[in-house]
């Protein structure tokens, strides 16, 4: 019999050497995008928020509001860095999960302060061009202030998904196994908070836009503490007559029927009368005839009678 090559090797040793190779290509990407975003980090600590503080062009109030933690997320970033190009992942992560608050902190104020430098743009005209003359320079690469704002958030997810890949293919009898792994799950946590607060950002905008749409006697008050689903037009077939465009907003807990006002009226062009309320815990929907997947849809038959909630 010929004895195996010099070359071959065991299944567990060639999961061992795959693990290897993720590593090192996850650890090396973990580091030229941590240089990376440090680097604009900075740019945006320099050029904005320094010049903008040195110069009095923003109040400090509406500073922090604009820029909230960036300058801790910086240092954040200066602290971690060294350990990522010394090879101590798991030391450096371990360490910088300690100010996983800051991003959490910073997802917080999101909203306020892209209010803020919307509100400044338009109404403040030494900051308008304090900005503009910033965002020339080549170090930003066209980019704007706008496009500049959410990198931390950006940043944290590629951390989670950096920092899991690695803990991943770190062996248990790695030196650093428990404080990656340690990492890895304080760091999707964050990311976890963070996509949350994002969510109820978003519903937030679209309760008040919605709200804003909406009038009449069951409006008032109607999106407070809801999650917003989604709306479209629907026709609603009366008893004798012909079928009449509604709207409908669908909440988590409700549904809205909303009569468009008329496009001449001279304050409401553009708004909605609501007419019913269908709580969705008393409601039942009946397949009259129809699919929804069909070029006309379905029709839908609501077994319960409106009124308020």
């Amino acid at each position: 019999m010929e004895s195996p090559g010099p070359r071959a090797r065991c299944p567990v040793q060639q999961q061992r050497a795959r693990w290897e190779r993720k590593r090192a290509c996850t650890a090396r990407e973990l580091l030229e995008t941590e240089r990376r975003y440090q680097e604009q980090l900075g740019l945006v600590a320099t050029y904005f928020l320094g010049i903008l503080k040195a110069k009095g062009t923003l109040r400090p109030p509406e500073r922090q509001t604009l820029f909230g933690p960036w300058e801790l997320i910086y240092d954040a970033s200066q602290e971690l860095l060294p350990y990522l190009e010394g090879g101590y992942w798991g030391q450096g992560l371990e360490g910088f999960c300690r100010h996983l608050e800051l991003y959490t902190q910073f997802a917080a104020n999101a909203e306020r302060s892209r209010t803020t430098l919307q509100e400044q743009l338009k109404k403040n005209k030494r900051f308008r061009r304090c900005v503009q003359l910033q965002e020339g320079r080549p170090e930003f690469e066209g980019l704007q202030l706008q496009d500049l704002l959410p990198l931390p958030l950006q940043r944290l997810q590629q951390y989670e998904n950096l920092v899991v890949a690695l803990a991943e293919n770190t062996g248990p009898n790695s030196p650093d196994y428990q404080q990656l792994t340690r990492a890895a799950r304080l760091i999707s946590d964050t990311a976890q908070r963070v996509h949350t607060i994002g969510q109820k950002q978003k519903n937030d905008q679209h309760l008040q836009r919605v709200q804003a749409l909406l009038s009449g006697r069951w409006a008032k008050g109607l999106t407070s503490g809801r999650w917003f689903l989604r709306q479209g037009w629907l026709l609603v077939v009366p008893p004798t007559g012909e079928p009449r465009p509604r709207m409908f907003f669908l909440f988590s807990d409700v549904l809205v029927m909303a009569k468009p006002r008329p496009p001449l009226h001279l304050l409401k062009s553009g708004t909605f009368a609501c007419r019913a309320l269908y709580p969705m815990a008393q409601c039942q929907l009946h397949k009259v005839f129809g699919h929804s997947g069909g070029p006309c849809g379905g029709l839908l038959s609501q077994g319960l009678h409106p009124g308020p909630l």
